[in-house]
């Protein structure tokens, strides 16, 4: 798709979209955005967050990159973008909720397996960054053996949904507003053929559809409990 294309496509969002929004366009303006989750995603074309949540415009504030990727905290580190997106949405925007969202066919999680040289100056960056998907890969690898690649695949995208939640809560804001109930983190695991979702349920330590963890969000204090989970095995 190019450029021309993208702007006749624009000019179609104007024509569409233009006076259906144009009142919360206004608002989000006027008075600033308040978003009340902060989803992070992969960069990959085909997961779209506000789609896959039937979401507006100032609902998500989002953060994507190859992989979903959440790098451990370390004051000591360079700048990244996915740490200041973290803390802003903590510190700045209040969040109530975080939502870490990986997906089947992850091509990050295939690219674990395949070597990238390190005289490769096109690729230093993504070399760099899968590292932190590291943790992933050795856990599949445990799991079910390198003979099946496809089950292979998937265990490292469920894990690494796991991996990256943990690495959220080393962040010193998560983990105290977590443990003060002031936020939800929780795990997705999205199905790119058919748009099904599933979650993380940390207390049965396996993926669920998304249908169970509303059952359970009418269970008092269920919730919080995964939480305390989460947060316990950091310790």
């Amino acid at each position: 798709m190019g450029a021309e294309t993208l702007i006749r496509s624009h000019k179609q969002f104007r024509k569409k979209y233009g006076k259906k929004y144009s009142s919360l366009f206004q608002k989000l303006v006027e008075e600033g955005q308040s978003p009340k989750t902060l989803f992070i995603a992969c960069s990959d074309s085909r997961v779209v967050p506000n789609l896959i949540t039937y979401t507006k415009p100032g609902d998500l504030f989002i953060a994507r990159n190859i992989g979903n990727f959440i790098p451990p905290y370390n004051p000591d580190s360079e700048a990244s973008a996915t740490p200041a997106v973290i803390e802003y949405a903590l510190s700045v925007l209040n969040v109530e909720n975080i939502i870490v969202c990986g997906h089947t066919d992850c091509g990050a999680c295939k690219s674990l397996y395949q070597e990238i040289p390190e005289d490769n100056p096109e690729m230093t960056n993504i070399r760099k960054w899968l590292r932190f998907g590291e943790s992933a890969k050795e856990q599949a690898l445990a799991l079910v053996g390198p003979a099946d690649k496809k089950s292979l695949y998937t265990a490292t995208e469920k894990f690494n949904v796991i991996e990256q939640l943990k690495n959220l809560l080393t962040y010193p804001a998560v983990k105290r507003k977590v443990a003060e109930g002031e936020i939800f983190v929780q795990g997705w695991y999205y199905h790119l053929d058919n748009g099904e979702l599933e979650y993380f349920d940390p207390i049965e330590h396996r993926f669920l559809p998304v249908d169970a963890a509303l059952r359970k969000a009418e269970e008092t204090g269920l919730m919080r409990d995964e939480e305390e989970t989460l947060i316990a095995a950091q310790q």
